[in-house]
């Protein structure tokens, strides 16, 4: 096993550890340990709600989400002799739930969840049909997910840390906050709001403390999006195997992670869509001096994705287009077609005894494929969501006979209000 650089004991919360990491990002995050080009090693990472969401049949956790505290993130990371322009090239060797602990109260020890946020906190993709929160518990068995709130499902997880990136600079961070906020005054009582702005409330930025604690808290930005560090991009291939090139803002780049997947459908839908666990990352680090000039990667990773998708040969796709369900006509709005395809999947499975809400998190939690299908053919874009067949242990497929239809158990948990 690597040297594990970033250790976690699951039985004290994230600001307990022996080092503490950051749910903010900043510059000037102090860098907890040093690692040096070609250096292999073991971070541990926390689940991201650090234990706030339990084990059990009750979806008031995830509508009381404290989201002001995510992520929980591992590090920063110092790779020496980085240097802002270069690429920080990250080996992505193994990934997987919390080692040695199949049964505990935290997601990674034998389990994972899926969460429909509701509406009023932080709600989803599809938030104006699902306003309401429920919740998924999901059982690990090795590489299988299955779980008592959706019957007859099984599949074969895609083991990914949804977040990872390195530190903005400060003139970067401005940015963030300058164009992030003229975005949430154009609708600032918006529920969802359309952007997260700096929260001092909650910000834990590792050893910093003082005056500059409170300097840092008050501009630094929250974890929720992607951005040009990389950050919250939850791609689902971003798995064992992948090599990923982080553009370098700062000097030692200040490499951080967190926000580990089970399981992930493309666009993890429902926000918390995949099947959240804590767990571990083993890396591989190295550098290209002065890489982003050299190879024009001036903002947003470039990656190679692992090739260990799970084997689907059989697929039912559903497409979209960009025209609203009150027949209003949108200009290649991929985001509006995709969310139709969602849709359409939705009615159509519901037609075989599942619930919306548990298709909806099948969608978001199993390795669905989303796809960007048209984007010229005016004024209607086109995208498409393909479902492994194989998840099902009956046939979803149209026929003349009609739908099998199932029980679907006692349903997906609703918080109760």
């Amino acid at each position: 096993m690597p040297e594990v650089v970033f250790p976690l004991d699951s039985t004290k919360k994230f600001t307990d550890q022996r080092y503490v990491g950051h749910n903010r990002w900043h510059p000037d995050i102090p860098a907890n340990v040093t690692v040096r080009p070609g250096d292999v090693f073991r971070v541990h990472c926390r689940e991201w709600f650090d234990g706030a969401i339990h084990n059990d049949d009750s979806a008031d956790d995830v509508r009381d989400a404290p989201l002001s505290r995510v992520h929980v993130l591992s590090g920063p990371i110092a790779v020496e002799g980085a240097e802002p322009g270069d690429l920080l090239l990250v080996d992505i060797l193994d990934v997987g739930p919390i080692p040695q602990e199949d049964s505990g109260p935290l997601a990674g020890q034998g389990w994972g969840y899926t969460g429909i946020f509701p509406k009023q906190n932080g709600g989803g993709f599809l938030t104006d049909e699902f306003p309401d929160a429920y919740k998924v518990i999901w059982d690990f068995l090795g590489i299988k997910a299955t779980s008592r709130h959706i019957p007859r499902v099984s599949f074969t997880g895609i083991v990914h840390p949804g977040l990872m990136g390195t530190a903005p600079s400060a003139d970067l961070l401005a940015r963030w906050n300058e164009r992030e906020g003229e975005l949430i005054a154009t609708d600032p009582d918006r529920v969802p709001p359309l952007a997260l702005p700096p929260l001092p409330q909650d910000a834990i930025l590792g050893t910093l403390s003082g005056e500059e604690f409170d300097r840092a808290a008050a501009e630094a930005a929250r974890t929720a999006p992607p951005r040009e560090n990389g950050g919250n991009q939850d791609i689902k291939n971003l798995t064992k195997g992948s090599r990923i090139f982080y553009p370098v803002f700062v000097p030692g780049a200040k490499l951080s992670m967190g926000d580990l997947h089970f399981s992930q459908g493309d666009g993890e839908i429902t926000f918390c869509g995949a099947i959240e666990m804590g767990g571990f990352l083993d890396l591989h680090v190295d550098l290209i001096k002065g890489g982003m000039e050299t190879y024009g990667v001036g903002e947003n990773a470039v990656f190679m994705p692992g090739n260990v998708d799970p084997r689907y040969d059989q697929w039912l796709a559903f497409s979209g287009v960009s025209v609203t369900r009150d027949n209003e006509q949108r200009y290649l709005d991929s985001t509006l077609a995709y969310k139709r395809a969602c849709l359409h999947a939705i009615d159509y499975l519901s037609k075989f005894g599942y619930t919306p809400e548990q298709v909806y998190m099948i969608l978001g939690a199993a390795p669905i494929e989303g796809r960007h299908s048209g984007v010229v053919d005016i004024p209607n874009a086109c995208s498409t969501v393909y479902i492994p067949t194989g998840i099902f242990d009956f046939d979803v497929r149209p026929s003349a006979s009609g739908p099998t239809r199932i029980d679907p158990a006692p349903g997906v948990p609703k918080s109760s209000f």
